[in-house]
């Protein structure tokens, strides 16, 4: 897929996928390339706040759904930005209450500039320290 990181910190997540390996029948993207660098992007969000709390563990994707508003004509960016500091309280609180907890995250996919889709997904962590 040719996926190259722009930015990966605590607050965003930036990636960036070529046309050329990605490419559909119809010259644009392929729907299934946008959603997962969409997922990735989420993913790694997640991730990262994780590891920057010094919490290991899985983080799964629990159900999303992509939107796409037009045609991905060239190379594209998924882009995920972090959560309010209450929402992320709840969210550590109940990991470490539970062991597991969920967020709602979205990317939006933008080419040449312009928003082009996004995604809202449903993303698990499971906290796997003993304790």
């Amino acid at each position: 897929m040719g996926v190259k990181v722009l930015e990966a910190s605590v607050d965003r997540v930036e990636l960036e996928a070529p046309l050329p390996p990605n490419i559909n029948h119809s010259g644009t993207v392929f729907g299934g390339s946008a959603a997962s660098v969409a997922v990735l992007s989420a993913w790694s969000l997640l991730h990262v706040r994780l590891e920057d709390e010094g919490i290991g563990g899985n983080v799964v994707v629990h159900k999303c759904s992509m939107t796409y508003e037009r045609p991905i004509t060239g190379t594209f960016t998924s882009t995920s930005e972090t959560v309010g500091p209450t929402e992320w309280g709840e969210f550590l609180d109940t990991l470490k209450r539970r062991k597991r907890a969920r967020m709602r995250l979205r990317s939006v996919l933008r080419c040449n500039g312009e928003k082009v889709g996004g995604l809202e997904g449903d993303f698990v962590a499971f906290d796997l320290r003993a304790g």
